[in-house]
């Protein structure tokens, strides 16, 4: 999932980056949680074809609390059923209480999530179906859940850096949390409101609590609450601002689930509407009917891969050519030196180029890659040496 950037070249060889995006390859489905009969018992795992609308049979049965989960940094299976102080072995059950945040990592095929009512992180391994929980890292912190359901989390995600987020109703908890072997979870403190958002607060229960979130492809999550306001999250400063309301849903309709489809509309789903999907325009947030073949679903929560693409990114084109002896790209927005390489290295200046997930490669003459290098630019003017092996023939790259 690669869209090109422009590419330099140098006197015997070339410089090429590209950043990462969803604009191939993008998931045609969403993963589901949904009841199984009229009512809130949101405990079954479905996925649902986003070409279609059809939703599949159950996958997994979350509410079975006498099937042995496994433990996530041990992987041992569990010889004993998981006990909570309020729920008991009911705690056992992988979807216990009842899911409304789930996050679908592709990379390594695992669906996270946390249950509504018990502070921990688990995650179903899809190629396996075996349900891991995270037994050695507190979540939120906050085992006990407010009466105003404030600390619930019900927003979750994998956003563009790969990490996990997730969020409570009140936005007094954003949480990050690690992909892959070595999980990490990080309390990352309290979204505040943009200075623009005036009446409406992303700490509101009349207006914003509930819902889902997605993420984009510039750093950004967005929040769609069950009351259809929609924010917009910087990663980094963590300020929320209020884009508007969405338009076009049924009275009493609320937004419980949501998920970007391959043409960059984001379907959204009811917990309490069955059977009704929709797409939501994300610049204009009009909503437009989505048809459903076959049976409707309760839907608390959905999730893939795709992330909105937001048209912050550079579109593509060509810089212009580097002579032997310049060490620009000539419109400011790389810098390379030295050239000739010293000490087989060399760095690259960034200037102006939009924060995101970028890679460097360089090939010779022959157009051979000899490097291939991660790059994470996140500001406009940013450094990165990039090391050629020693066995490389001396000269210009």
């Amino acid at each position: 999932m690669r869209k090109s950037l422009p590419f330099v070249s140098l006197a015997l060889g070339a410089v090429l980056l590209t950043t990462h995006s969803n604009a191939q390859q993008a998931d045609r489905f969403a993963y589901a949680v949904t009841d199984i009969q009229q009512g809130p018992n949101w405990n079954f795992l479905r996925k649902l074809n986003l070409q279609t609308g059809e939703y599949s049979q159950v996958l997994l049965s979350g509410n079975d609390a006498t099937a042995m989960a496994f433990d996530a940094t041990s992987k041992k299976q569990f010889t004993e059923p998981v006990t909570d102080q309020l729920y008991g072995t009911a705690a056992n059950a992988a979807f216990a209480t009842g899911v409304a945040a789930m996050a679908y990592d592709k990379k390594n095929n695992r669906l996270y999530y946390t249950p509504m009512m018990i502070d921990q992180l688990r995650y179903i391994d899809l190629k396996t179906m075996k349900v891991f929980y995270v037994t050695d890292q507190v979540f939120t912190g906050k085992p006990q859940k407010s009466s105003d359901q404030g600390n619930i989390v019900t927003r979750m995600v994998i956003a563009s850096d790969g990490n996990g987020y997730a969020m409570t109703n009140d936005g007094r908890q954003l949480i990050q949390f690690s992909t892959g072997k070595k999980l990490a979870i990080t309390d990352l403190g309290s979204v505040v409101d943009d200075q623009a958002n005036k009446t409406v607060s992303i700490h509101s229960s009349c207006s914003s609590y509930g819902g889902d979130m997605i993420a984009d492809d510039n750093g950004n999550l967005y929040v769609l609450s069950a009351r259809n306001n929609v924010f917009k999250i910087n990663i980094e400063s963590k300020v929320a601002t209020h884009l508007g309301t969405i338009t076009g849903l049924p009275t009493g309709y609320t937004v419980n689930a949501a998920a970007v489809n391959d043409d960059n509309k984001i379907v959204v789903a009811s917990a309490t509407l069955g059977g009704s999907l929709f797409t939501v325009d994300a610049k204009t947030l009009t909503a437009a009917p989505y048809t459903i073949v076959g049976a409707g679903w309760q839907t608390s929560d959905m999730a893939n891969s795709n992330l909105l693409v937001s048209g912050a990114k550079a579109k593509g084109g060509t810089i212009e050519m580097i002579s032997r002896n310049e060490t620009n790209s000539g419109d400011g927005k790389i810098n390379i030196y030295p050239n000739p390489v010293v000490n087989n290295q060399f760095a690259i200046q960034f200037n102006q180029l939009q924060a995101g997930a970028y890679t460097v490669q360089v090939t010779d003459v022959m157009g051979r890659q000899v490097v291939q290098q991660a790059v994470n630019i996140s500001g406009e003017n940013q450094t990165q040496t990039i090391k050629l092996s020693a066995a490389l023939q001396k000269g210009f790259i």
